[in-house]
């Protein structure tokens, strides 16, 4: 990703850009994929949940290929700028990580489903980078949008770190926080890696080969 000057430590509140009001940009064109709209109000029955876990670009597809994922955007979170850009968020200076909203169909795609993918498709040990991406905006998160997802990431966590553990990597530095405010990204951010935009793309998102021991009985994406 561009605009990275490898900051690796979170920046304080009150040093943090001030952000602005509004993002000046509008979201209205649907998911280049999956066709739907990527800003609420969704249908009823449908569930949303945030995920950081590197360039977003390549985390977003991950999510956009499970069946039962009615759409998704890229967005920043967990930090304290509103409406940054790109460019502000590569700084380090909007405490934001890259993220991912995946807006599902829980009748058809289990919460697990999507935490097995989100620990399976990175490194959740590596802190403030993810391989040659460095900064505290590659960090690994799971930004939660209730009580039970909240158990469900902290149970998925404690499952995952022996499988990692037996392959020789570290603890797992996952944050996982209550969701706050989600900002879209750019409109040439969304479905960046779709046939229709970039289809020879390239995002360097990778997993560590190891098997999360959840979210298979009830999945069906």
């Amino acid at each position: 990703m561009l605009f990275n000057r490898h900051k690796t430590s979170l920046v304080p509140a009150d040093q943090a850009l001030p952000g602005r009001e509004a993002a000046g940009f509008d979201l209205r064109a649907p998911h280049t994929v999956l066709g739907h709209p990527l800003l609420g109000p969704y249908p009823e029955g449908l569930e949303v949940a945030d995920f950081g876990l590197g360039c977003f670009w390549g985390a977003e597809r991950t999510f956009w290929r499970l069946s039962g994922v009615w759409t998704t955007l890229v967005g920043y979170q967990g930090g304290y700028t509103p409406n940054p850009t790109y460019e502000e968020v590569c700084s380090g200076l909007t405490g934001h990580t890259e993220a991912v909203r995946v807006v599902y169909d829980p009748a058809v795609v289990s919460y697990e489903r999507l935490l097995k993918t989100f620990w399976e498709a990175h490194d959740p040990t590596q802190g403030n980078r993810q391989g040659n991406d460095v900064g505290t905006q590659y960090r690994s998160a799971v930004y939660t949008h209730s009580a039970a997802q909240a158990e469900a990431a902290a149970v998925s966590r404690e499952a995952f770190q022996p499988a990692l553990t037996a392959l020789g990597y570290g603890p797992i530095t996952t944050e996982i926080a209550p969701a706050g405010p989600f900002y879209p990204a750019e409109p040439y951010h969304q479905q960046y890696l779709s046939e229709a935009k970039n289809p020879n793309g390239y995002c360097g998102l990778g997993g560590t080969g190891a098997s999360c021991p959840i979210g298979v009985a009830r999945t069906q994406g």
